[in-house]
């Protein structure tokens, strides 16, 4: 798979761009674990306009990131244009158009999934970025607004026309929010779409491997996007490789195992956060997803979220790795909700 020139091989593996979650730390664990390639927080368009110092710092660029992207959006396609120089000026391997995101307070205000509501303004806005950059452009979607409004055959070929080179299509509406199945029927109909010259990538309930090869297989898609399954999970991503290549699933990690990896995400965040509370404030969405269906893991989830220094957290975590040495971590039914 082609981005532009930058060669991604067979079938690459993206994180995806989700809000207080894909920052440096996660993403520096995603891509010691497998990650093909990074993606920013994703960003507003507004906000870069304004010159926000938080801003600037989602859009800092490691050595380990590459590739990387950086992910924008907005409602003004003037403002998304200068959201888009500026962005280049970062020296992503790529630049991503956020037309995804179904929250309210961004789809509501006309930015992310709601541009799928004006679809002539959500093309020109992709066009009109395309000229702006050097970079490529890439996009992020979905298959419309609701089950009566799904134009996505039609929306892939527009996007197509006007200059993006790859997109990533999340198989559900707007409206399911992140309920319900991902339609990735409809995925593959976008691939198998005989103008469709660039690449696809799906997204959406890639939770294990068999998942992820079967969503595969299903779609003949270009790629794979893990977000919400790589949370509280970054080796999922070399656990996917590893079945892709030798059709075995490997065991999953015993909590020692995973107790170290936490501490070394919290360790890269105090490194780059410039207060260190603030870093483990940001740990705390991770926390109860790095230990999923553990017995009698109540107190300690309580504790994790209650605890504000790190000494304090370190001193949970050796407990917890103590108390559930011998115990394997179960993904079997996990829930991505």
């Amino acid at each position: 798979m082609k981005i532009g020139n930058l060669d991604l091989g067979h079938l690459p593996l993206f994180l995806a761009p989700m809000e207080d979650v894909t920052y440096k730390s996660f993403r520096y664990l995603c891509k010691k674990f497998g990650a093909d390639v990074m993606s920013t927080e994703f960003v507003s368009a507004d906000a870069i306009g304004k010159e926000m110092e938080a801003t600037k710092r989602k859009m800092t660029i490691f050595d380990f990131d590459r590739p990387i992207a950086i992910q924008i959006y907005g409602s003004n396609i003037e403002a998304m244009v200068w959201a888009a120089k500026v962005a280049q000026e970062a020296n992503p391997n790529y630049i991503d158009i956020n037309f995804g995101c179904p929250m309210k307070k961004i789809a509501g205000k006309g930015c992310g999934a709601g541009l799928l509501k004006d679809l002539p303004k959500l093309v020109k806005m992709a066009g009109e970025i395309v000229k702006a950059v050097d970079l490529p452009v890439t996009a992020k979607t979905r298959l419309g607004w609701d089950f009566t409004d799904m134009p996505i055959i039609d929306l892939a070929e527009r996007l197509q026309d006007v200059g993006i080179q790859s997109l990533t299509i999340h198989g559900r509406t707007r409206s399911q929010l992140f309920t319900g199945e991902a339609d990735w029927a409809l995925i593959g109909k976008v691939k198998a779409n005989t103008r469709m010259k660039i690449p696809i990538v799906g997204n959406g309930d890639i939770s294990s491997p068999e998942k992820a090869k079967a969503f595969a297989d299903q779609s003949g898609v270009d790629g794979l996007m893990i977000g919400r399954g790589a949370i509280g999970r970054p080796w999922i991503f070399r656990d996917i490789r590893h079945y892709f290549n030798t059709g075995e699933l490997l065991l999953p990690p015993f909590v020692p195992e995973v107790v170290e990896s936490v501490k070394e995400q919290l360790i890269q965040s105090i490194s780059w956060k410039p207060e260190p509370r603030g870093a483990i404030l940001e740990m705390r969405r991770h926390f109860a997803r790095y230990f999923p269906g553990l017995e009698d893991f109540r107190e300690y989830r309580i504790q994790l979220l209650q605890a504000t220094e790190l000494e304090q957290v370190l001193a949970i975590l050796d407990a917890i790795a103590v108390t559930y040495a011998s115990v394997r971590v179960d993904y079997t039914n996990i829930s991505l909700k």
